[in-house]
Order: C-alpha cells, then structure tokens, then sequence
C-alpha cells in the first residue's frame, strides 16, 4: 500500500480538458473533482494539495478555467478541477455546453466524491448545498471553508462551527488558506483516507 508521503511527492500531471463529453479522457481511476464559486480558490487547492505552484491555472479573473480539466496524480487518483459556477466572465454558449458535460461527469462510476471550495467569509450558501445534492447519496464529500486567512481566528472559528452544523452529516468540513498553508496537510489526509492510502506515522 502506497503512504501519503509517496503520494504528494510523486508526479502529478495535466491528462486533458475537456469542454464537451466526447473529450472526456477514460475514467481508469478514482476521480475526485474539486467544485465551488467562481474565483474561490479551486485551482489554488489542487496546486497546494499536489505542492506545485502552477499545475492548475490561477486567475484573479473569475471564470478563468473553461472546461473540464483532469490531473493523474501518481497512479493513485485524477484530480479533476470544475468550471466555477456564479458570476464568470464566460458566454452563455459555453455556459450550455457545460452542462451535459457535468452530468456526464456524475455518471462515472470512477467519481469516487467531491471537494467542495466555499468562501470561509461568504459560508456555504444556497450554491453549494444545490453541488451537495447534485452528487447524490453515497458519494463522498468534504468542504473546504478557503480564504481563512481573511478572517479573525475567531471569525474562522466560528465559521467552521455553523458550517458544521448546517451540513450534518452530509459532509465534513475544514478550514483552508493556500496563502497561509492552513489545512493543506488536513486536507490531505481527507484524500488519502478517501483512497485508502495510509498516512506516515
């Protein structure tokens, strides 16, 4: 069994986009994709998660990733980065192509679960609950309350606490701040116990 150590120091690359269901690569294994607002983060999760700087693009500008886009990490898992939805600088054509894609996506049986990137400032909101649904039951989920580092402590903390409250048991939930490092390591783990990988004592 591969540890966690071996996991996120190994090679983790870009397999292919896709902005319509016939350029969906092989679903050969587990598939967890990363899904939340436009602009929240989910491009700065994958590179601190995988400890690369630029491996998913990051823009300030929102609506920056246009299609679906796969990443092999190892031979373990395909991370797979969502458009964000909510306000995006995108056409209405692309909007409409997205969503076939999407449902196509859900109906992989390799989609082993979702992490779910909400603003830690803005909670989750009706948005993210419509993701948690759209997974269904029995697939495995997690929040992420990103941009921690905006808050107070205390403000954080008490975030969590609501979140927690608000999702029960549909999802487990954290704090996350690719600036500061916050919760990468805790996020990790999630992935991991989710593959069954152990994790180096």
């Amino acid at each position: 069994m591969m540890d966690g150590r071996k996991l996120f120091a190994g090679a983790c690359e870009f397999v292919a986009g896709a902005a319509n269901t016939e350029a969906l690569p092989k679903s050969v294994l587990p598939e967890i994709a990363f899904v939340g607002r436009s602009n929240v983060g989910k491009s700065s999760l994958i590179n601190a998660l995988t400890g690369r700087r630029a491996l998913a693009r990051v823009s300030h500008t929102p609506g920056a990733t246009k299609q679906i886009n796969f990443f092999r990490l190892r031979d373990a898992c395909v991370l797979v980065d969502l458009p964000g939805y909510g306000y995006a600088q995108v056409t209405a054509a692309q909007r409409r192509a997205w969503v076939p894609l999407i449902e196509e996506l859900r109906e992989r049986q390799s989609l082993r679960g979702l992490f779910v990137i909400v603003d830690a400032r803005r909670g989750v909101g009706a948005g993210d609950e419509e993701l948690l649904a759209w997974a269904g039951p029995g697939r495995l989920a997690h929040v992420l309350l990103a941009k921690c580092d905006k808050l107070s402590r205390g403000e954080a903390l008490a975030g969590l606490r609501g979140a927690q409250a608000a999702l029960g048991a549909r999802a487990s939930v954290q704090l996350f701040s690719a600036v500061k490092g916050t919760g990468v390591a805790e996020a990790r783990e999630k992935l991991e116990a989710w593959l069954g990988i152990r994790s180096p004592k």
